[in-house]
């Protein structure tokens, strides 16, 4: 198998994981937000063991573990975040939370991704990119966040006249672009290089544009891995984004 395959096979087990611990549920009079933590512990676990098993000379970074200093050193370093959306996660009927396994090479930035939605039964990844379907006539849409839509995101779709669209995790928000559900994704409000690796690398391969706000490159492996912002659109909307973020 490929290192696309693996991403895809990798996410979609920490998927089925999550969505058998959220059918369970708890039932032993615990805060919903410990079956979040539960269920972030042992999606890391297994993605842990997968690469470990697999992919043994390879390092991780993930949301969930220690920063192995390592991976600074290391030709390949895949990026995790074991359970993107823990608070939709905990929420019943909701679909908007993600599962992301991306692999970084060295000189080569990201190079393989998968962004698992298992409670929409889907995974989108490198293995199998697709196009962004056509607008078919209707107006443009942003997606923010549902309890912090950031300045930048309202600037640009003021500047687009487009609807804002809010949404759960990083990753649903970036795979709704993908999807063409929305037409961009501006997030200014603080992330990790865990969440938005691997919904880089499918955006990227699906052909839309990703970028920090202020249009630079984003970058992975750094010593440290805070990167909080990310832009993901179509590539026909780009110029008119950043614009819209940078202002007068």
């Amino acid at each position: 198998m490929s290192d696309h395959d693996d991403a895809a096979r990798y996410a979609e087990q920490a998927g089925r994981l999550l969505l058998r611990l959220r059918a369970e549920g708890m039932d032993d009079g615990s805060a919903p937000w410990a079956l979040g933590d539960i269920g972030d512990v042992l999606a890391n676990r297994l993605l842990l063991e997968l690469l470990a098993t697999e992919h043994p000379d390879d390092r991780v970074l993930s949301e969930e573990s220690v920063d192995d200093p390592r991976r600074l050193d290391a030709n390949r370093v895949w990026i995790i975040d074991p359970l993107d959306g823990t608070r939709e996660f905990t929420e019943p009927g909701r679909v908007d939370w993600a599962v992301h396994v991306a692999l970084w090479e060295r000189d080569r930035g990201l190079t393989a991704g998968a962004v698992a939605l298992p409670a929409q039964d889907r995974v989108l990844s490198t293995a199998a990119p697709a196009p962004p379907p056509d607008l078919d006539g209707r107006g443009l849409r942003v997606v923010v966040s549902r309890s912090r839509p950031p300045a930048a995101a309202r600037r640009v779709a003021a500047a687009l006249d487009a609807d804002l669209v809010p949404m759960g995790s990083a990753g649903a928000k970036a795979m709704a672009v993908v999807d063409g559900v929305v037409d961009a994704y501006v997030h200014a409000g603080g992330q990790y290089e865990w969440d938005s690796a691997a919904p880089a690398a499918v955006a990227v391969a699906a052909g839309l544009h990703t970028s920090r706000v202020d249009g630079s490159p984003l970058l992975y492996n750094c010593r440290d891995p805070w990167l909080p912002d990310l832009v993901v659109c179509r590539s026909e909307l780009a110029d008119a984004v950043l614009a819209a973020i940078a202002g007068p």
